[in-house]
């Protein structure tokens, strides 16, 4: 056969081809001699770099088809494989031994080869874009060796750093690598030292590592462009800003956040009318007016996809010139708006609403503490003084959100979920001193109920009218996970029926059934952890716990992408009637469904990072107190231990099963672990005092042991006192 392009075409395409290596497809296509496989060779790697046909980790060639997908690897942190989510969102299952030399992000060519549970199975058969190129770790030495160990446990190789590439690295630095080689075979793989960030156990390297772990920019840095835009835009609103704008200045309007926010993006407004009705403003901050689609600002706002809380600290979605100056709704400024007007009955239902364009002048400030204090009857005689202005408002607030809070319960919204929000506090040094679990007051609800209800309106707008929009969508939870829930219920001694297809009022019901309980907070996050994740999406499927037909986030446009969308499609389909779409409103068509896709995942990332900061800072507190001891609920069980959780803070631990003091049978099917001899049966539920044995920043972990009777905390000893008892002490019962 005449080696050509052609002819390798027909051979790969023919029914009989079935995937070989180099030397097999040689002695297939009788390229015996040197001339003849290198030709092959030539051929090949223009194949392989068009795409047209892949070479997996064994070294074969394959035909792209139907039964090969591609999308993103996400291993799990426990080394039990991996999954590949195509861009379609379909999963694919990759046991450990087959996904070749992929690491953590790569994109992937991946071969379907069966099924797992639901899902399909498969394995790498090609990386086809490498995504990370920089790792945080901690670096470590084997006399003239040096690697750095991943803080990520879900990348499982160890970096080589070469000496010339230590730039200043000590042992047990917490530094930023750039990856210089990828895992091959037989090779680890390699980087060079890019930032040394400090002592890996000081607790100020904390934030840079999660930053660059998640890929996140430094707070307060922008690029050159976006700064030098922003730093233009006025700070002041302009005669021209006004033309066209309904005008609320004259009317009560006020903001109600938390202590040390500084982002103000919504505030209310409400009054009762004549006839008995509310009037409810929710006045959103217009930040569409400044920045442009197409912008340097907007696309570094895309990118970021979302504000990120860490802690103290903001990573801002937005400049500063934006997010704490011209477009938040300071007191006392003229502030420009997207206002939803809605008026509601006296049972709080939604009669009308119109969105205008409007500006407004904050008349206060307002914190929940301060607002939950007034209306609790505890407010001073300053506080209420300063609240005198808002505090018919902030009585019909209570009042009206009260009603609509009602109305959601009845129609079967799951709520009531205990915050698991904790407050971490720092001593002048910066390490934690404390960490105290954070509760919601009726400020809180009241401001939630009113922007769920603002959610809900602009998104029935677009959604009765067909129009293409931006959803906050959240599925219908799987029967496996609503069975795990049943099965935690039945641990704890409650038999409680889940339908087949569950409905969110089923929920609800549970938790109110269980709300006495004194396991009701691990209900709660069973429950939470068994529904799916809400995303945004162009394709409208209501929102299952809210029990919402139409969902949007519209309330948060200075720290939610989204949201910024939202206005402009407001804008942009506000002076639409029933005839054909425009050109601008058909190339929103056709962008949302990128758009909803990617500020999923920035929010996942942001999320992420926000949870590893402050799970840190938890194992920092129990490093601090390791012998220490703590009472807990059991909140777990499984082969290898029990999980257990400080209540009163708000951490888990485990205590592993080879520090008990028997060997122990995991019963799955009751979910208990009993006792070979003793018999001793351990349950979800069960209160347990347990002393800090082992508390891990890098990987997360912390261990815990049982404490039959109180223990004494154990004192670190001098070595000067070791040697002073020349027998060890004996321990009495």
């Amino acid at each position: 056969m005449k080696l050509t392009l052609k002819s390798l075409r027909t051979h790969f395409n023919s029914p009989e081809y079935t995937p070989v290596t180099l030397k097999s497809l040689a002695l297939q296509l009788g390229a015996n001699d040197k001339t003849s496989k290198n030709e092959l060779k030539t051929l090949l790697e223009e194949m392989t770099g068009t795409g047209e046909i892949v070479r997996d980790s064994r070294g074969r060639y394959i035909v792209p088809g139907t039964n090969n997908l591609t999308g993103i690897i996400e291993f799990t942190r426990r080394g039990l494989g991996a999954f590949v989510i195509e861009s379609g969102g379909e999963e694919i299952f990759i046991p450990p031994e087959e996904t070749g030399f992929a690491i953590h992000g790569d994109t992937v060519m991946v071969e379907i080869t069966g099924d797992y549970k639901d899902i399909h199975r498969g394995r790498v058969i090609k990386v086809l874009k490498r995504n990370k190129t920089r790792v945080v770790g901690t670096f470590k030495t084997r006399g003239i060796f040096a690697f750095v160990v991943p803080d990520d446990v879900k990348l499982k190789n160890d970096f080589y750093i070469p000496p010339e590439e230590f730039n200043g690295a000590k042992p047990d630095d917490k530094v930023l690598i750039k990856i210089t080689r990828y895992p091959t075979p037989g090779r680890n793989p390699e980087g060079s030292v890019e930032r040394v960030l400090g002592d890996s156990s000081a607790p100020e390297v904390d934030l840079m590592t999660v930053i660059y772990r998640h890929d996140l920019p430094e707070p307060d840095e922008f690029p050159q462009e976006v700064s030098a835009q922003a730093k233009k835009i006025s700070p002041t609103i302009s005669e021209r800003d006004l033309k066209g704008r309904k005008d609320f200045r004259g009317e009560v309007v006020y903001t109600i956040d938390g202590e040390d926010a500084k982002d103000f993006d919504d505030a209310i407004s409400l009054i009762r009318l004549e006839n008995g009705n509310y009037l409810l403003g929710v006045h959103i901050a217009d930040v569409s007016h400044y920045v442009f689609e197409g912008s340097a600002i907007d696309k570094e706002a895309f990118s970021r996809g979302t504000s990120v809380y860490l802690l103290d600290t903001v990573i801002p979605m937005l400049p500063f010139e934006l997010s704490n100056n011209i477009c938040s709704l300071k007191p006392d400024e003229d502030r420009l708006t997207l206002s939803l007007i809605m008026e509601l009955d006296q049972r709080g239902k939604l009669l009308s609403s119109k969105v205008e364009q409007g500006v407004i002048r904050s008349t206060r400030r307002l914190t929940y503490t301060e607002v939950n204090e007034f209306l609790e009857g505890k407010a001073s005689r300053d506080s209420l003084e300063k609240l005198e202005p808002v505090s018919k408002s902030l009585l019909l607030s209570h009042e009206l959100a009260s009603k609509l809070r009602d109305n959601r319960k009845k129609r079967g919204s799951v709520m009531d979920i205990s915050s698991r929000e904790v407050k971490i506090i720092f001593n002048d040094k910066g390490r934690v001193l404390d960490i105290v679990p954070q509760s919601r007051g009726i400020s809180e609800w009241i401001i939630e109920e009113f922007m769920i209800l603002a959610n809900e309106t602009v998104a029935e707008l677009f959604n009765n009218r067909g129009l293409p929009f931006v959803y906050r969508i959240h599925e219908e939870p799987d029967a496996e996970s609503m069975m795990q829930l049943k099965n935690y219920l039945e641990a704890l001694g409650m038999n409680v029926k889940i339908p087949r297809n569950v409905q969110p009022k089923a929920l609800q019901q549970i938790l109110e059934k269980t709300k006495d309980h004194p396991l009701h907070t691990s209900i709660e996050r069973v429950l939470v952890r068994g529904m799916k994740r809400a995303v945004y999406s162009e394709n409208n499927i209501g929102h299952f716990g809210l029990a919402s037909q139409a969902y949007t986030h519209f309330t948060s446009p200075i720290r939610r992408y989204p949201d910024l969308v939202v206005h402009r499609l407001l804008k942009a389909f506000s002076s639409r009637g029933n005839g054909e779409l425009t050109d601008e409103q058909r190339e929103y068509e056709e962008k949302l469904p990128s758009i909803a896709s990617w500020a999923s995942k920035r929010e996942r990332v942001a999320n992420e990072a926000e949870w590893d900061l402050l799970d840190m800072k938890k194992v920092e507190y129990i490093s601090n107190h390791i012998g220490e001891v703590f009472q807990g609920v059991i909140t777990g069980l499984a082969k290898f231990g029990i999980f257990v959780e400080i209540t009163e803070k708000m951490i888990s631990g485990l205590v592993h099963i080879s520090t008990l003091d028997d060997y122990y049978d995991f019963i799955e099917n009751q979910n208990i672990l009993v006792g070979r001899k003793n018999k001793r049966i351990f349950r979800i539920g069960d209160d347990l005092k347990v002393q800090a044995v082992r508390a891990d920043k890098t990987t997360m972990e912390i261990d815990f042991s049982i404490v039959e009777k109180e223990k004494k905390p154990v004192k670190k000893v001098s070595h000067e006192q070791k040697n002073r008892s020349k027998k060890p002490k004996k321990h009495h019962k």
